[in-house]
């Protein structure tokens, strides 16, 4: 099935999860969750820092209505695209890290180039 996966929220916690797992890898550089989570992140972010890289008005205020933090904000455009600009695409990596002991959830690491 084509598409964005449900992840088994509603579209409105699914869409806040996103986004404070974006600005949170944005901030940090890396997360921790499971693999189909960081699947879901990783398209979101690599738009962000492709925005990133066009540094214009239009751009940031695409960028800030979707991140929640004005600071992250700004580190996107000052340091983290710049890093990028002569790349494109495939700014993010996904490496799996096993079950979680929990209930078995496949867990990943994913992280900024």
């Amino acid at each position: 099935m084509p598409g964005t996966r449900k992840l088994g929220r509603t579209s409105d916690h699914r869409k806040a999860m996103l986004r404070a797992m974006v600005t949170y890898l944005l901030e940090n550089g890396q997360i921790e969750t499971t693999v189909t989570r960081a699947k879901e992140v990783r398209a979101v972010a690599e738009k962000m820092i492709t925005l990133g890289k066009t540094n214009d008005l239009h751009s940031k205020r695409q960028v800030l209505a979707y991140v929640t933090k004005e600071s992250v904000v700004k580190k996107l455009f000052n340091d983290i695209a710049p890093q990028y600009a002569e790349r494109n695409g495939g700014y993010t990596q996904i490496i799996k890290i096993g079950p979680r002991r929990g209930d078995a959830a496949e867990m990943a690491i994913i992280k900024l180039v």
